[in-house]
């Protein structure tokens, strides 16, 4: 009598999850996902994702181009937000009004950064 593989109950478990929920990631080992690498392929293809765990820490996720190009998007964009912000704050930062105030905080005595810093804090509360 053969013995089925672990991997076949992990597949059958997630593929039988309802289509309105969130789908669980696949589970396959490193040595199983080599062996299934066709098995691997099909539940990405299908939508899914896999991690590929080794000594039972998950170690890799193998997931469809498209949502590779999402993620990868996603993150293009949120760093172009930045810069536009930073590239902002910099240019307010040239200004001769913002030029002044930096020049005298920084030839402000402790004291006097004390007195502003404690008055700042009190406008806040």
């Amino acid at each position: 009598m053969t013995r089925r593989p672990r991997t076949a109950y992990r597949l059958r478990r997630t593929v039988a999850a309802p289509a309105h929920a969130p789908a669980a990631a696949a589970s396959f080992t490193a040595t199983d996902a080599k062996k299934e690498f066709g098995r691997v392929l099909e539940i990405v293809l299908r939508g899914g994702r896999v991690v590929i765990t080794k000594h039972d820490a998950p170690k890799a996720v193998v997931l469809s181009m498209d949502e590779f190009t999402a993620l990868t998007q996603a993150t293009e964009r949120t760093l172009e937000t930045l810069s536009g912000h930073f590239d902002a704050l910099l240019a307010g930062m040239q200004a001769p009004k913002a030029r002044a105030g930096m020049k005298a905080a920084f030839d402000a005595a402790p004291k006097e950064v004390g007195r502003a810093a404690v008055a700042a804090a009190r406008r806040r509360v």
